[in-house]
């Protein structure tokens, strides 16, 4: 698998993530670019793409949401870095929550060992309700 990452930057960021695989390349790509626009322009929600697709890509529960963690890692890195750049973002805002951020990140990553895929399943669905119902609430 390659990875290629380009931005461009004029009034609006556009984050293209090429994967290129043997018979998906074109696919990956038309992908990649929807997660990286709804990651940057939602501040969110890339990684609740990115785990379906990579199941109907073929790959297993576990495996989807870890992988789901490297694509968004770099997506999420470069519209940070550009909201903050631009001024958009206030880096002082957003210092409170990285520590204990940081903690649950290796926390999650520890648990995903040891829970099934069919509860990792469910609890990926149900937040995903949840967070659709707090979206229009």
């Amino acid at each position: 698998m390659f990875s290629l990452f380009f931005i461009f930057n004029k009034n609006l960021t556009i984050l293209i993530s090429v994967i290129i695989t043997k018979k998906k390349g074109f696919i990956s790509f038309l992908l990649g670019a929807l997660i990286g626009a709804v990651n940057g322009l939602l501040g969110a929600g890339g990684g609740m793409l990115t785990v379906p697709i990579l199941k109907k890509m073929g790959m297993p529960q576990k495996a989807a949401h870890k992988n789901a963690v490297a694509v968004i890692l770099p997506i999420t890195a470069i519209s940070a870095t550009l909201y903050l750049f631009s001024g958009r973002v206030r880096l002082l805002d957003a210092v409170p929550f990285i520590p204990l951020g940081l903690v649950g990140a290796a926390l999650g990553t520890f648990i995903i060992k040891k829970i099934s895929p069919t509860l990792l399943k469910k609890i990926f669905a149900l937040f995903m309700i949840w967070a659709g119902v707090r979206a229009f609430l």
